[in-house]
């Protein structure tokens, strides 16, 4: 392999993926419809419906932005070697591995937080506050990035540590043991992330006894499905936007309402998005997601063991000898196509399964309380309804709301 023409195929490929991403911006935005669809004119007036296209092209301006910044510096740092400069510098501040390769994504974490920073927080105080989403404090924003930069020292530093002993005392066939290894991490993250993890963003309460706990749980029984875990999320600490969503495995299943979600739709609405959760576990969508993302994990380690085999790729980023470090980080940009191509397959599976758990909320609840619950999720976030079929194709997990709308209604 030479490593010039690997730098450059790869230079190569992120040209044609930040070209394609804006085709897809382009075909998005002449899509959008002058009309407001008669399936939504009981929920959406020609005034909101002129507001979310408006925070749409603000959104589409401020991601070109954006997006050519961070094309310029990757690019940037492919051609004039910047990766193989901090590798060098890396190895002066330490003769231990394990440190060294730790300093390199360090470094590199830090400068990429350094330039995102200042868009997360114009995007946060800026563009969603004078859309009249944003409910973040500055004080709560600055604790999500130091809790997010906690998280990723201590999860990243793990995954460093395991990666480097792998790759230096079992050589051949490591790929198999990071991934016995990620697999592990997965089903527990799966199991415990409501316990564990997302209560360092977020407070967690049990919903109160009242009608819509009621509700759900006589639901819940009708169907069979065994739930002990409601809970109720302050998710208006920091955004107006509304969710709710299913976590966990076995006896540690969550079903979690947002606040906002709570204070802006009925009972019998709450009780069919909550339908629609439950038919994800009983269609078993929860298990076929996880075995194929740990399939993906398998599919990912065995490519870039294979990549690193070949010292051309590191060199590709301005090393001059074999590095784990920079073999890694061109193997993210090498597996791009692949990853593209797996990133629609799921999209496609996942869009299947928003279609069988709405369904599945139609048969056993009822498919109008589903419907208006769906809509004003869309309105409260002001989301594109005329959505390009080629960028649904690509980067949609969920259908379009006018197509789930038709396919509950048939």
């Amino acid at each position: 392999m030479n490593a010039e023409l690997i730098k450059y195929s790869i230079i190569g490929f992120i040209l044609l993926e930040f070209i394609f991403n804006k085709y897809l911006s382009y075909l998005n935005n002449k899509h959008w419809s002058q009309e407001v669809p008669k399936e939504m004119q009981n929920v959406l007036d020609e005034k909101k419906y002129a507001e979310a296209a408006a925070y749409h092209k603000v959104n589409g301006k401020f991601g070109l932005i954006s997006s050519v910044i961070s094309f310029l510096l990757i690019v940037s740092a492919l051609f004039f070697g910047w990766f193989g400069l901090l590798d060098e510098y890396s190895k002066t501040l330490s003769d231990n591995l394990y440190l060294q390769s730790g300093f390199f994504f360090l470094i590199l974490y830090l400068l990429s937080l350094l330039i995102a920073i200042p868009f997360s927080y114009y995007e946060t105080f800026y563009i969603e506050a004078s859309f009249g989403f944003n409910k973040t404090s500055k004080t709560t924003f600055w604790l999500d990035q130091f809790k997010s930069l906690l998280l990723t020292l201590v999860i990243g530093g793990g995954l460093i540590f395991m990666l480097v002993f792998f790759y230096h005392y079992v050589s051949t066939g490591f790929w198999y043991w990071l991934w016995l290894i990620m697999v592990l991490i997965v089903i527990l993250t799966n199991m415990f992330y409501a316990d564990f993890i997302l209560p360092i963003f977020n407070k967690l309460s049990p919903l109160p006894p009242g009608e819509l706990k009621t509700s759900i749980q006589t639901y819940a029984n009708k169907v069979g499905y065994e739930i002990k875990n409601i809970y109720s999320i302050d998710g208006s600490k920091r955004s107006t936007k509304a969710n709710a969503f299913f976590s966990g495995l076995g006896p540690r299943k969550t079903i979690a309402l947002y606040d906002t979600l709570i204070d802006k739709n009925t009972t019998e609405e709450l009780t069919a998005i909550l339908a629609h959760e439950i038919g994800h576990y009983k269609k078993k969508h929860v298990y076929l997601t996880l075995l194929l993302s740990i399939v993906q994990l398998g599919i990912t380690f065995f490519l870039l063991e294979y990549s690193l085999s070949f010292d051309a790729v590191a060199m590709a980023l301005g090393g001059e000898e074999q590095s784990l470090v920079l073999g890694l980080v061109a193997f993210g940009f090498i597996f791009s196509p692949v990853g593209f191509i797996l990133g629609i397959l799921m999209n496609f599976i996942s869009r299947k399964n928003e279609f069988e758990a709405d369904a599945y909320a139609k048969e056993t609840y009822g498919g109008k309380p589903l419907i208006e619950g769906l809509k004003k999720l869309s309105v409260d976030s002001l989301s594109n309804l005329y959505p390009h079929p080629l960028n649904v194709f690509i980067n949609y997990s969920h259908p379009p709301l006018l197509e789930r709308i038709k396919a509950i209604k048939q």
